[in-house]
């Protein structure tokens, strides 16, 4: 059970997710609009919130970078757009995840599983170094040739998990399921992020150093050599 907070101004739609994550025995609170939901968030902050981007007051992008400003809770953006563009933008902005409307009540609840299960797990200490990289798993940092790297709680899961398989061929079917906690999804938000964490490592896939592309079977984090 969690305490999820339903950001949605239609009140037909808002009332069937209220509805729908109640019998799954959660705890529901609701705002109609961007300031509400900021107000509850900071106020009592829920464990994950589910953000319609069709708001009457902010854009839902701005919604969510001043969600991000005072919290990290969890955030599941909805949008009726289904499109490159939208998906890296809400990714980029600070989602966990992303619903495409109309969706199923079983599709709410597996996404909403997923990011909260991520968010309650607990990384075993650790200190991972791979060449001149090293991660520090415990306080969640990393840095590279003895410099900090600015990086989002995504992207250092991720880095974590390749990092702690260095020199082995990790798949995408695998990073969707241990990263993401997700059994199915789009391969699109994987490539996204990889693309991310190669600029701050200071390389690209057409000249990798540290995360390598194994075409057709899925990626590698070593050491230069």
């Amino acid at each position: 059970m969690a305490t999820v907070l339903v950001v949605e101004d239609d009140e037909f739609v808002r009332s069937a997710m209220i509805h729908e994550l109640g019998r799954r025995q959660h705890v529901v609170r609701s705002a109609g609009c961007a300031l509400d939901a900021l107000r509850e968030i900071s106020q009592a902050p829920p464990d994950a919130v589910i953000l319609d981007l069709g708001l009457p007051d902010l854009d839902g992008s701005e919604a969510l970078r001043m969600v991000r400003g005072i919290s990290d809770v969890p955030v599941i953006v909805a949008t009726a757009r289904d499109d490159e563009s939208e998906i890296v933008r809400l990714l980029r902005a600070g989602a966990d995840d992303y619903l495409v409307k109309p969706f199923s009540g079983d599709h709410l609840s597996a996404r909403l599983d997923a990011v909260l299960r991520r968010a309650r797990s607990a990384p075993e200490p650790r200190m991972l170094q791979v060449g001149g990289l090293v991660v520090d798993v415990d306080r969640r940092a990393a840095a590279l040739d003895g410099g900090p790297l600015a990086l989002t709680r995504r992207e250092f899961d991720l880095l974590a998990y390749l990092a702690a398989r260095a020199d082995r061929v990790v798949t995408r079917k695998e990073l969707l399921a241990e990263v993401w906690q997700l059994t199915y999804g789009d391969d699109q938000t994987i490539d996204v992020h990889l693309s991310w964490l190669r600029r701050k490592l200071g390389e690209s896939a057409a000249r990798p150093r540290y995360l390598h592309t194994v075409r057709g079977v899925g990626f590698m984090l070593s050491a230069p050599r």
